[in-house]
């Protein structure tokens, strides 16, 4: 053979396979770099002789060795700059290693780019910035000695460079992600890895359980330095040991497991590294070892219950308290190393979730159950991290329900309030992104968080985000007492106070426009010198929102409307031409809603010149909706007023607000409010009498009569009613159409005489004795079917249709079963007397009548639009 490989060109890859009939044996220590540790102990000839040829290579490759030197090692410095979040300096340099042959010509080459990051801890506002570059300079080999200006130029730059903004970004992302899981038992270890060793490291993976902890300790500390993870990246062989001794061992040993995982959370820290992740499925082993983990857990609390409980049984028993000292113990252990292993596994599972894909296998493998269940752990760090994740998750609505049904609310309570800072804040946070869940909302309130939350507001770190977090919580009208009896209110109202800046917190004031929307919490506002604050505030610095708040307590029906009188004026001096359109609205709308009957609006109304301002902004289009809007609003209320509502129609008002009824028909709201404004005049002599003979409000009403919106029918009715009371033409009117709506298919069948083949039965032949309502003069104009607001007018000799309803029961089964309560109706709208004047009996028992009835029920029934007659 060492012939054969004599003949071989050098620059040949040699691979020699046969069946040696060889062992070797496994003294790795004699044969080092020819044998691994894991073969039998058996050594034949055969096998020697194999090892001496491993181990003894031919003249030509002893030549190759020998003639090849390691020569030369060149480190070329490069850039300098400094670091982007810290005070340090960051130094590119790139070294490059050469091998000759005895000929001088290169046989390998490699370069490599690196980074030195020169941590400057001591470098503050006072430092001498010459000195420390020269240090810097003579301290660092990499640096030339001729940059020395450079380094004092970024120097300086760094001692002036604010951190406001490295602090806040540290802030967020220790917020977002927690920190790394620190040193702990099992990774400890006395020995320094090497890169240069992994092969040994991965050697040891193949050993016990003993060894396979230290190999992975030692990975471990490799895969700690960011530095290292490309280098263990192009070592396939290491992962995919790595990755099979975590799936077939982890029940055997969580130190292992913690180790490993470790390892793999170091490269899913950065996100090219994930798919090496995905590739080894490691993901979907953690949530494995974490379900598991969790159950072990369940099982060592039942059992150390049952100790605890024999115990209790028998107190005196020394033996059984020295156990369950001695269990308990070895618990707390176990849980100490557990929860070493889930924080790991659960940061990894943190990282990869950055793919919503990823986070949805995550999803379906019952991670959120999982995460809620740790919440009952106490471990300060763990808890952090399942909250952060939590939170993660918590912004999609499977996942918001999925924790909705694990109660999540009961278990974030006791950490509410909580002495860590960061568990406090991540906490609430999660209670945050729950609150927009209405039920979640409920369940907040019933566990006792709102008192919790209240007494939070005082803190100033956690501040915002709690009353982002009560405002949610006020939205609901059912919760809105609940912060009356939580005290909450005076402690609120001493912050807003407090507040020096022009416009308050946003948080606070739509906090504050919630609670004022409670008739309750509007008194607890007022009390003492609190609206005459709030107004001062609002009307000094214009405030929209904090003058929304005074409208929404304007609004209650209670003693709390009286206090607005004394300060009318200063409201009404606010409606005027050029005001900021938001904190006009409000103003409107604040007196608006203070309908008090004793109020002089008339003078208001004149002396700050409001009817002008009134008319100018019903104009479509010269104004925003909201702005008009709340113009006809207030033009209701002071129409309470007479003098005032004759004023308005005086001014010309009424035709204004018929235009803009016309320009906003469709707006169901404009339309309700302008009516009403109608409603209120009509309650007056003076402007009921303008409306009903110089306008056509009458003849707009009747058209809204029947319109879809049932509060816009309603005040129409009751406006025409008064109507109709007051001017008997526009009454008939009124009353005709309303019998055209109610009886249209009935007018419709008669004026297509659709009678004529019924005419034998219901008048007989002769139609001399017959009262000529039909022929002879207009049906409307008969009195007996026109209707009073109470009820119809009757006509002599003849009967409302309300004296049939005794006699229903008698004639329905009458010698036949058909629909003769509908058929009567009809009879008695057409006007057939004989049946009107007829008695029960005889109508039960004449066979022409029920002939008759029987005929008229099945053209009734053929009628598939027919409606009956139902008086209003």
């Amino acid at each position: 053979m060492d012939g054969m490989l004599e003949r071989v060109p050098p620059t040949y890859l040699v691979i020699i396979q046969a069946d040696f009939n060889a062992h070797v044996g496994n003294d790795r220590d004699t044969w080092r770099g020819v044998i691994g540790r894991n073969g039998l102990a058996d050594l034949n000839q055969n096998g020697e002789m194999l090892l001496d040829f491993s181990t003894c290579p031919s003249q030509n490759e002893k030549l190759q060795v020998e003639d090849a030197h390691y020569l030369r090692r060149k480190v070329k410095g490069r850039t300098i700059d400094v670091h982007p979040t810290e005070k340090a300096l960051v130094v590119n340099y790139e070294v490059e290693a050469t091998i000759l042959w005895e000929t001088g010509d290169p046989m390998l080459e490699e370069r490599k780019e690196s980074q030195k990051i020169i941590r400057l801890k001591s470098l503050n506002a006072n430092t001498d910035i010459a000195s420390l570059a020269k240090k810097v300079v003579e301290e660092c080999k990499l640096i030339h000695p001729s940059k020395v200006a450079e380094v004092e130029h970024l120097l300086y730059y760094l001692q002036k460079r604010p951190d406001t903004i490295s602090k806040k970004v540290k802030k967020e992302e220790k917020l977002s992600h927690p920190n790394g899981p620190p040193p702990f038992e099992g990774m400890e270890t006395d020995e320094v890895a090497s890169i240069n060793d992994m092969d040994d490291y991965i050697d040891l993976l193949y050993e016990d359980k003993a060894e396979k902890v230290r190999g992975s300790a030692l990975i471990l500390q490799l895969a700690r330095n960011p530095d290292n993870l490309e280098e263990l990246l192009q070592n396939k062989t290491a992962l995919g040991a790595l990755a099979r001794v975590l799936r077939e061992d982890w029940q055997k040993s969580v130190e292992l497991s913690t180790n490993i995982i470790f390892i793999f959370f170091c490269f899913s820290s950065f996100s090219q590294f994930h798919d090496l992740l995905t590739h080894y499925k490691i993901g979907a082993l953690c949530t494995i070892i974490i379900d598991h983990e969790l159950k072990r857990y369940d099982l060592w609390q039942e059992e150390l219950l049952k100790k605890k409980k024999a115990i209790e049984d028998e107190l005196s028993n020394q033996s059984l308290k020295k156990e369950y000292k001695k269990t308990y113990k070895k618990y707390q252990g176990l849980v100490a190393r557990q929860e070493q292993l889930l924080r790991v596994a659960f940061y990894l599972l943190l990282n990869l979730a950055e793919v919503p894909r990823t986070e949805l296998k995550m999803r379906n493998k019952k991670i959120v159950p999982m995460l809620v269940k740790t919440l009952e752990r106490n471990n300060v760090e763990l808890l952090i991290l399942v909250v952060a994740f939590l939170k993660k998750l918590s912004i999609f609505m499977e996942n918001k329900n999925d924790m909705s049904e694990m109660d999540i609310i009961k278990k974030l309570e006791k950490l509410i309030p909580y002495d860590n800072e960061d568990l406090l804040n991540i906490s609430l946070r999660l209670l945050l992104n729950l609150s927009f869940d209405t039920g979640l909302r409920s369940r907040m309130v019933q566990v006792g968080l709102l008192p919790k939350l209240t007494a939070l507001v005082t803190n100033e770190n956690h501040k915002q985000v709690t009353l982002c977090i009560l405002y949610h919580i006020s939205m609901d009208d059912q919760f809105k007492l609940m912060f009356a009896y939580a005290n909450c209110i005076p402690q609120f109202m001493n912050m807003l106070s407090e507040c020096v800046e022009e416009q308050i917190d946003l948080e606070l004031i739509s906090l504050f426009i919630n609670l004022a929307a409670n008739k309750r919490n509007a008194q607890l506002i007022c009390e003492g010198s609190g609206l005459e604050t709030l107004l001062k505030r609002a009307l000094k610095c214009k405030d929209p929102l904090l003058m929304k708040m005074i409208r929404n307590i304007s609004q209650h029906d209670n003693a709390t409307k009286y206090l607005f009188t004394e300060y009318i004026g200063d409201l009404a001096a606010q409606i005027r031409y050029g005001e900021e359109e938001e904190f006009l609205i409000e103003c409107l709308g604040t007196l608006a809603n203070l309908t008090i009957s004793e109020m002089n609006w008339e003078l208001v109304l004149t002396k700050y010149n409001l009817v002008p301002f009134f008319k100018d902004h019903l104009k479509p289009g010269l104004a925003e909706d909201d702005l008009i809007l709340e113009v006809v609003i207030m033009i209701g209320t002071v129409s309470l007023d007479p003098c005032c509502a004759s004023m308005l129609a005086k001014s010309g008002i009424i035709p204004a607000l018929i235009e803009l009824l016309n320009a906003q028909q469709e707006d169901d709201e404009f339309v309700c409010q302008i009516v009403y404004v109608f409603y209120q005049m009509v309650f007056h002599q003076e402007t009921r009498d303008v409306i009903i003979q110089e306008t056509q409000v009458p003849a707009y009403l009747i058209d809204l009569m029947h319109d879809k919106n049932s509060e816009v029918r309603k005040v129409c009715d009751n406006t025409l009613e008064i109507i109709a009371e007051h001017d008997e033409e526009w009454g008939k009117k009124i009353q005709s159409e309303k019998f055209r709506w109610h009886n249209s298919q009935w007018l419709m069948m008669v004026e297509n005489q659709q009678m004529d083949e019924m005419e034998p039965y219901l008048y007989g032949e002769d139609d001399d004795d017959i009262e000529p309502f039909i022929h002879g003069e207009d049906i409307l104009e008969r009195p007996d079917i026109f209707y009073t607001a109470d009820e119809m007018i009757p006509s002599e000799g003849t009967k409302s249709p309300n004296s049939f309803n005794n006699y229903c029961a008698e004639w329905k089964y009458g010698g036949s079963n058909i629909p003769l309560l509908e058929a009567l109706e009809w009879i008695e709208l057409v006007g057939q007397q004989q049946f009107l004047n007829a008695e029960p009996q005889q109508m039960s028992t004449d066979p022409i009548s029920l002939y008759t009835l029987e005929m008229v029920a099945e053209k009734l029934m053929n009628q598939e639009a027919y409606r009956p007659f139902t008086p209003h």
